[in-house]
C-alpha cells in the first residue's frame, strides 16, 4: 500500500512525537492505552519514525494524553453535547478514543496540518477540521457556531510560541469565548534550557519558545482567568494513577527521587475563563 509522505513546517514536524508515542505504547498491548488508530497512522506515513525513538519522554507523552484524555471525559459527563476544541490538533486520535455520541469536535491546525489530517480524519457530522493559527480569531468563529460550554486543548503546542503569542491565545478565549476551559501544559525554564539534548528534541528542527515556572502568573494576563488545577507526574488525577503498572509506578517514583526538581518543571492545567 502507498504510504502519505508527511510535508510539514519545523515546528509543524513535532507532531509526530505525541502520535509516535501513542502507538508505540498501544502497540505493548499492556492496557495503559488503546489507540489502534495511531498504529494505523503511523504505519500508513512514509517517515523514518526510528529516528524518534529516543526522543523525549515517550511514556511521559503517554501520561499527559491520558491526563487530558480524563479531563475530557468528565468535561462530556458534565456537559453532554458541548464543544470540544483542539488547538493545535495535529494527527491527534483523542476524538476516536472519548467520543461518546454527542459531543461536539473542533480541530483547529495550520494548512499543513489540516490537509495531513484529511487523509486519515475526514470531516464528519459533529467533527470538522479548520485550517488557521491558534493566534488568529478566525477559529473562535468557527467554535462560536457550536453548542457551548467549551473545552480547549493546547496539546504540546502553546510551549512553541512566544509568551506574546500564548497571551494572545489566553485572551482570544477570555475575550470572545467566556466560560469556557483551556487544558495545557506548560515547561519550566530548566526543561527548556534542556531541550537541544538529542533525547529530547535534539533530533528535530522544532523549539520551544515559552516557558514558566509558575502556571498561576497566566491569571494575571487577562480578567477572570482562573488557575483551576494543575498536576505534574508525581500527582497524576486518580483516575490516571489507577491505570498504571507497578513497572510504571516504580519508574516515576525513581524519576522523581532523582530529579525532584524536573517533575516539578512540567505541568498539566486546567484554566477557566470566567
Amino acid at each position: 500500500m502507498r504510504k502519505t509522505v508527511p510535508r510539514l513546517g519545523a515546528v509543524q514536524e513535532s507532531l509526530l512525537v505525541p502520535l509516535y508515542a501513542r502507538a508505540a505504547a498501544a502497540r505493548t498491548g499492556d492496557g495503559l492505552l488503546d489507540d489502534p488508530h495511531a498504529v494505523a497512522v503511523v504505519d500508513s506515513l512514509d517517515y523514518d519514525f526510528g529516528r524518534l525513538a529516543g526522543t523525549g519522554n515517550l511514556f511521559g507523552t503517554v501520561l499527559r494524553t491520558l491526563v487530558f484524555d480524563a479531563w475530557t471525559r468528565e468535561f462530556m459527563e458534565r456537559s453532554p453535547g458541548g464543544t470540544v476544541v483542539e488547538l493545535g490538533a495535529g494527527l491527534s486520535t483523542r476524538f476516536e478514543r472519548v467520543d461518546d455520541g454527542r459531543v461536539r469536535w473542533l480541530d483547529v491546525d495550520l494548512p499543513d496540518v489540516v490537509d495531513l489530517r484529511g487523509a486519515f480524519f475526514p470531516d464528519g457530522e459533529r467533527r470538522r477540521a479548520v485550517a488557521a493559527s491558534v493566534t488568529d480569531p478566525a477559529w473562535t468563529e468557527h467554535v462560536l457556531r457550536l453548542p457551548p460550554p467549551y473545552l480547549l486543548i493546547a496539546e504540546a503546542v502553546l510551549a512553541y510560541l512566544p509568551e506574546d503569542g500564548v497571551r494572545r491565545v489566553f485572551a482570544l478565549a477570555g475575550d470572545r469565548l467566556p466560560g469556557s476551559v483551556l487544558a495545557v501544559d506548560t515547561v519550566g525554564r530548566e526543561l527548556l534550557a534542556e531541550q537541544d539534548d538529542p533525547a529530547v528534541l535534539g533530533r528535530l528542527s522544532a523549539r520551544m519558545r515559552w516557558s514558566t515556572d509558575d502556571p498561576r502568573a497566566a491569571q494575571r494576563w487577562h480578567p477572570g482567568v482562573v488557575l483551576r488545577c494543575s498536576v505534574d507526574f508525581g500527582r497524576l488525577p486518580p483516575s490516571v494513577a489507577g491505570r498504571l503498572r507497578p513497572e510504571h509506578r516504580r519508574a516515576l517514583a525513581a524519576y522523581g527521587a532523582r530529579s525532584p526538581g524536573r517533575v516539578r518543571a512540567y505541568r498539566l492545567n486546567l484554566y477557566g475563563f470566567g
